[in-house]
């Protein structure tokens, strides 16, 4: 489901992970700049958009997140983290060119990235029963 990704900005590398209340992820925007965004909302954080840093496509294409104005945004990272049924983490290496797609979601003033999931292939099913979107950079 993407719990951590690493990404590099202002040539310092860093590792994110999503339990981190200050978690943002790096956003690609149309004039090829990078903009870090909130990642998702745990249940600790003040807000009214969703609970979680997820958005599976199926909800999206099925129009349960409408009522937030989404936007298909691309997730600018080097690699992201997964754990298995087992709970041991897993990273993995981004291809050059590919993006994780995110959903940014606003509500007022609120505004939050979420990691956009898909049902994962056979191989990745045997690490996690959700999977990150990929990507290129024509999508």
């Amino acid at each position: 489901m993407c719990g951590g990704v690493r990404y590099t900005v202002k040539k310092e590398t860093l590792r994110v992970f999503f339990p981190n209340p200050n978690a943002k992820l790096p956003i690609l925007m149309k004039d090829g700049n990078v903009s870090l965004l909130s990642w998702g909302r745990r249940k600790d954080q003040e807000g009214n958009l969703p609970l979680g840093g997820w958005a599976r496509l199926e909800s999206i294409e099925s129009g349960k997140w409408q009522y937030l104005h989404p936007k298909p945004v691309k997730i600018a990272i080097e690699a992201f983290m997964e754990k298995d049924h087992s709970k041991d983490s897993h990273w993995f290496d981004m291809e050059p060119g590919t993006f994780i797609q995110g959903l940014y979601a606003s509500k007022g003033d609120e505004a939050r990235i979420y990691v956009v999931t898909v049902e994962p292939d056979a191989l990745e099913r045997q690490i996690h029963d959700r999977w990150p979107r990929i990507v290129g950079s024509n999508h």
